[in-house]
């Protein structure tokens, strides 16, 4: 068993290179794939499961293939879902007394589909799930579940899965972390989960269209990363100062080579010397300045290259350093209430108190009524009963990051949310969120994923008046691991409340949670 590929390339409509001459070689074991939003990593998974067509090269399986995308289809029924409808139909239709001979073909050898099914759904969690339930009723991590059962049940020999951990609360993750653990054959996982990517073998980071491997779990390459980069931010420094030194040495000489002109004319004007003797003098002045002024610009040049390859080698995944005083809440301040709150459509009766600048998480299953609480305390839903008062200014980061206009600058957004502010200081604020002078100025359509993140967090907490509650919903979804780096530490110099529905575990831990709410 095994899933490989060779010399691969993929190229997208617009010629753009995603993947560039890849080989890679995933044996049995837990392969962990790792990269920033758009690097390739869904990609190189579609093409490991034959989806996509190669610009050139090819992909092989050997053994059999279940591969899980971030959105699974699904049926309309759990027994459709897993793939097992037609059979368990034939075989009811057997027990009631047929004698078609279609519906004994149709069972096979599969006459315990119903107790195989019934102990897979047990395992994740589903075993409350009758196989004719309509999936409409289920949640969308209960609809992930499914879907990876029903690929289990096809016993593969290679699994792939593309961000499995989306919608999947904390019980569904541990579960689905079992299956990682304890699966047979080749397993490959596309993740931003640090969770998840703890119980792999290796990493395999995809980068500027290559693809690079990495001994050990997660944390094993955070710490050659680091190192790396330290390194390499090390280089950069060096090679500015070398660049500075040559200029230097370039402009000394420019010095001397007008003093030595100046004195030539001057000479020339007293006609101190025969007049072909100064005319060998100046064109041979002239051929030494030349020489001179060409080898010390092509020693600018190099200096220059060489400061473009170490940059080259530095990561866009610097650190975001903010200072949001304006944030800030007294300790003794209560923030919100809610009192006897009747949460619409859920039936769950809430009391909820938050003092001063407190982190709290929300937590617990899919469809616990998380989301709805966090829409009732920002007023955005009514509850059916009860008293909610919002004392302090308050933003809402959502999960689609969609509170920017796409067809404005960076900046243009940042002052629409915060129109007396001053665009010196507008600025200044946006170069600690990584957007120096021009960056500042692009249009946000234009940004990437990682960009869109550190765009909206400046112009949610840059906001007028200063949120002094933020709250936050599965903010963690659909980020890479830079990102999410980003966002907790736009975070930390947050000074207000929190108010945060996640699953990520190690999300909340980074956040040096006040205290946790299982809903």
């Amino acid at each position: 068993m095994r899933a490989s590929l060779f010399d691969l390339t993929l190229t997208r409509p617009d010629g753009a290179t995603v993947l560039s001459a890849v080989s890679a070689e995933f044996g049995p074991g837990r392969h962990g794939v790792v990269g920033a939003n758009g690097a390739g990593k869904s990609t190189l998974i579609r093409a490991l499961a034959g989806l996509v067509t190669p610009t050139c090269g090819t992909a092989r399986i050997d053994g059999r293939l279940a591969y899980l995308p971030q959105q699974p289809e699904v049926g309309l029924t759990v027994a459709a879902t897993l793939g097992v409808e037609a059979t368990v139909d034939a075989l009811r239709r057997i027990e009631a007394g047929s004698v078609e001979v279609a519906d004994f073909e149709t069972v096979g050898d599969d006459w315990d589909v119903v107790g195989m099914t019934g102990a897979m759904l047990g395992r994740l969690g589903l075993g409350h799930l009758a196989l004719d339930r309509d999936m409409a009723t289920l949640s969308g991590g209960e609809h992930v579940l499914l879907a990876l059962a029903g690929r289990l049940l096809t016993e593969p020999d290679v699994l792939l899965l593309d961000e499995p951990t989306n919608n999947l609360d904390r019980g569904a993750r541990t579960r689905l972390l079992d299956v990682v653990r304890t699966f047979p054959g080749v397993l490959v996982v596309a993740s931003h989960d640090r969770e998840l990517l703890a119980v792999v073998d290796d990493i395999i980071e995809v980068r500027a269209g290559a693809v690079r491997w990495f001994g050990g779990p997660y944390d094993t390459y955070a710490e050659i990363v680091a190192a790396e980069q330290e390194s390499a931010e090390r280089a950069v420094r060096d090679a500015e100062g070398e660049l500075r030194s040559q200029r230097r040495e370039l402009a000394d000489t420019q010095v001397k080579l007008a003093r030595r002109e100046r004195y030539g004319k001057k000479m020339s004007e007293q006609k101190r010397e025969p007049k072909i003797v100064m005319g060998n003098r100046k064109r041979a002045a002239q051929v030494s300045a030349g020489k001179l002024r060409g080898d010390q610009q092509q020693d600018v040049e190099r200096a220059r290259d060489q400061l473009t390859e170490a940059e080259s080698q530095v990561r866009d995944d610097r650190e975001i350093h903010v200072d949001l005083p304006a944030t800030a809440v007294p300790s003794t301040r209560v923030v919100l209430t809610m009192t006897d709150v009747q949460l619409a459509h859920t039936g769950r009766t809430i009391d909820l108190r938050i003092d001063g600048p407190e982190r709290i998480a929300l937590v617990g299953p899919n469809g616990s009524g998380k989301t709805t609480l966090l829409r009732t305390a920002l007023g955005e839903l009514e509850p059916e009963a009860g008293e909610v008062r919002l004392r302090v200014p308050a933003r809402h980061l959502p999960q689609r990051m969609d509170v920017l206009d796409t067809t404005l600058t960076i900046v243009t957004n940042v002052r629409r949310t915060a129109p007396t502010a001053d665009e010196t200081e507008i600025r200044g604020q946006l170069a600690r969120f990584l957007f120096r002078a021009r960056r500042a100025d692009q249009v946000v359509s234009t940004l990437s994923g990682g960009e869109l993140l550190r765009a909206t967090l400046a112009t949610v907490l840059l906001a007028e008046p200063a949120p002094q509650l933020l709250v936050l919903d599965e903010p963690t979804n659909n980020l890479d691991l830079a990102s999410i780096t980003h966002l907790v530490e736009a975070l930390r110099s947050y000074r207000g409340a929190l108010l945060v529905v996640s699953h990520d575990r190690a999300f909340l831990d980074d956040l040096e949670l006040t205290r946790s709410i299982e809903m």
